[in-house]
Parts: C-alpha cells; structure tokens; sequence
C-alpha cells in the first residue's frame, strides 16, 4: 500500500466533509473529556474518602443538668451523667480492642469550641457553658466498625446519644457519586452522538467516492486497501478529539485546582489529588479516540461500501 496514496485520500475526504468532521471531532472531545473527568472524579472521591475516614470520630454525648431538669432529652430522664459514669464509660472503651483513642471534652471546652465555629452567629450569646454536652471523641482502629461503639453505649444511663461523623461524609459521597453518574449519562449521550456522526460521515464519504472505490474494486484492490483511508479519516478526527479532551483536562487541573480559581489552596480541607492522576488518565483517553472511530467506521464500511 502506497502510504503517499492513502494520505491523499485522507486529505480529500476530510476536505469534502469538513463539517462533519468538526461535529465528530468537537462531540468525541466532549465525550472523552467527561469520561476522563469522570474517573478523576472517583479517584477524587477514592483519595478523599481514605483522607477523611481516617479522620472521622464516634462522639458520645453525655446527659447534662439542664436537658435532665428540662426533659427534652427521653435517654436523659435519669438524670446528668455522674462522675461514675463517666468514669466507667472512659474505662469501658478504653478495654475495646477496636478503640485507638479517647479524648473527654468538657463542657467549657465544647462552649469554647462553639464559638471558634460560630464566633459570627447572633445565637452565639444566647447560649451558655452549662447548655453544651460533655462527650468522648473516640477514635476508632477501623472506621467501618463503628456500629459496636453504638451498640454498647447508646441508651447507657448518662449517654444522650452516640453520634458518628462517618454518616454526614457518607451523605456528601453520596451526593458526589450521584454527580459522577450523571456526568457519565451524560458522556455516554456525547459518546452515542459522536458515533452517529462518524456512521453518517464515513457514509457520505464512502457515497461521495463511489466511482474511484468502483475502479479500485475492477482493478482488483483489497478490501484493506479501500477501506484504509476511511478508517483513518476517521481515527484522525477522534484522534484530534482525543487530544481536545485531554488539553481540557490538563487545562482543568492547572486552572481550576493549583492556578486560577486555586481550589486547592482556598479548600484546604479537601485532599485534591495531583498531576499523577490526570497524567495516568491521558494515555487512556488518546486510545480511546483513536480506537472508538476506527472500529465505528470498520462496522460502517462493512454496510455502506460494498467490497
């Protein structure tokens, strides 16, 4: 095969169809550029939930004087926790195998925490020291256990209720994984669309050169070799779109997390994950939008040109 030939042609059809051509490749980079932002997605999600479950604690509140004398707590009918109590509960969790640490907060300490948070809040001065819960943080060797610590302390006599912040994470995961999915309905819908439109334009390609793949044909050319130059019309435009979605994605890292909007430095609570996860995703995506079109348009030859 004379590859100045298949060139030629190559030339030829992105010329007669240069329209199309733009749809093809601005749909496949769309497409390839959610799918990559998609699995950055879950790896950002991946890195942040080992950051943050690592952090996580189980608080058990403890019964204070006022919600006892008030009644609004129904576990706190007995009265406010007692010195024993306390004690026996610090040392009931200390014995668990399951438990690393185990921190008491005071109700001094709670307060002054209070208003560390919510120092700007008017509702800041209209509660008072004796209105905040002591409670133990515990810190537990595998987060995913803590359902035991539960199960031993809620509803004990001087625990107002036993809080895991594993649950409020789990909701923000949730929520971020429901907005992965949807990016990815969306590229899927992308990806669907760019393929109609590579069957369309290997169709009006293959309709617009039927006299030279005619003569091809008499003169006793390979299916190969006719079918060659559509193929890699079409591989050179996913292959352009390839490249679009990866320069958008390189583009979102460096502009929305290290530079520009600078996520990384404004949300610092937040574990961004590095250059390393998008360099690993690019070589995927260039195979992609080379592949894709290649084989859409080997399925659309087989139908629409006839050798």
């Amino acid at each position: 095969m004379r590859a100045q030939f298949v060139l030629s042609e190559i030339g030829v059809g992105l010329r007669r169809n240069l329209t199309m051509t733009f749809a093809v490749i601005i749909s496949v980079a769309l497409s390839l550029a959610l799918f990559g932002g998609s699995l950055l997605m879950r790896d950002q999600v991946s890195t942040m939930k080992g950051y943050w479950y690592d952090k996580v604690n189980v608080s058990i509140y403890l019964c204070n004087k006022n919600e006892a004398e008030s009644g609004t707590s129904a576990t706190c009918a007995k009265g406010a926790v007692t010195a024993d109590q306390k004690k026996q509960i610090e040392a009931d969790l200390k014995k668990m195998d399951l438990v690393e640490t185990v921190q008491y907060e005071s109700a001094d300490q709670a307060y002054k925490h209070y208003k560390e948070q919510f120092g700007d809040s008017p509702l800041v001065t209209s509660v008072t020291p004796d209105q905040m819960q002591e409670s133990f943080r515990v810190k537990l060797k595998d987060p995913e256990k803590y359902k035991v610590i539960t199960t031993a302390f809620a509803g004990r006599d001087g625990v107002q209720s036993v809080q895991d912040q594993r649950g409020v994470l789990d909701n923000l995961f949730s929520l971020l994984d429901i907005l992965n999915k949807a990016a990815l309905g969306v590229m899927l819908v992308m990806l669907v669309v760019a393929l109609l439109l590579i069957v369309n334009t290997v169709r009006v390609s293959a309709f617009s050169r039927r006299r030279e793949t005619g003569i091809m044909r008499l003169v006793g050319a390979s299916s190969f070799y006719i079918q060659m130059p559509f193929i890699m019309e079409a591989a050179f435009a996913g292959l352009i779109g390839a490249g679009l979605a990866c320069v958008m994605l390189v583009a979102g890292q460096y502009f929305v997390i290290d530079h520009g909007v600078s996520l990384a430095t404004k949300l610092e609570l937040i574990n961004f994950i590095g250059w390393d996860h998008v360099i690993t995703k690019l070589p995927l995506v260039l195979v992609i939008g080379l592949l894709m079109p290649s084989l859409a348009a080997f399925v659309a030859l087989r139908k629409y040109l006839k050798v």
